[in-house]
Formats: structure tokens, sequence, C-alpha cells
């Protein structure tokens, strides 16, 4: 039900742009979150963003990566600028809600994509 792609290769300091097609016709109930794994590593939240566009982010990404929406399109991007070796990982996008501030994810994920920074 979601399809992630855009990963790639990049070098520290360089840019990329994930974008995640919501196979479906209620993409705009659902608030949308970027997840990422690193190898050893639990899946960890990276930002987030309602149904109306409010958005949400780790400190670790605050001011790099910017998550938005195009509900029209029924699809979910996330930019990531001035990356960094760290953010080596499987990237997921995910549909959920947000209780406040909070997102919950459900059981509905893309199926993934590398991004690997290194020099």
């Amino acid at each position: 039900q979601l399809q992630a792609c855009g990963g790639g290769a990049v070098q520290p300091g360089g840019s990329l742009r994930l974008s995640c097609a919501f196979l479906g016709r209620t993409f705009s109930r659902y608030s949308m979150g970027w997840y990422r794994q690193a190898p050893g590593n639990q899946r960890e939240l990276v930002a987030s963003i309602t149904s109306g566009g409010i958005t949400y982010y780790k400190d670790f990404v605050k001011g790099r990566f910017t998550i938005s929406r195009d509900n029209a399109k029924n699809a979910v991007h996330l930019q990531m600028n001035s990356l960094k070796p760290e953010d080596t990982a499987v990237y997921y996008c995910n549909a959920g809600n947000h209780r406040g501030i909070y997102y919950s994810p459900y059981n509905i994920w893309g199926q993934g994509t590398q991004v690997t920074v290194s020099s």
C-alpha cells in the first residue's frame, strides 16, 4: 500500500529526496511518518506530518530534513540536506496518526529504501 523510492549513495554534505506513494483513496486522512533503521539499531522515527500538514522532527534531523505531503498526488516526501555518515540507514515511510505531538504508526509500511552517506 506504500511504495518508497529515492534512496541512493551520496557524499557527506550531499542531498537526497525520498518519496513515498500511497496506493489508495484515503491518503489525506492519515498522518505520515518517515522512519529509519541502521544495522544493529532499532527502527526510529525521523519526521512526521499530520493530515493537515503540521510537521514534527527528531532533534538529530532538525534543520536538515524536510517532510512534506501532496494530498492531490497521494505522496509524502523527505528532503534530506547536509547528510552525514550517521544518516546511513534503510528509510521507511509509514501511515499512522498523531495524538497531539506524538506520532503513532499503523502497520502500513513501505518496503524501505537504502540511504548511504559515505566519502
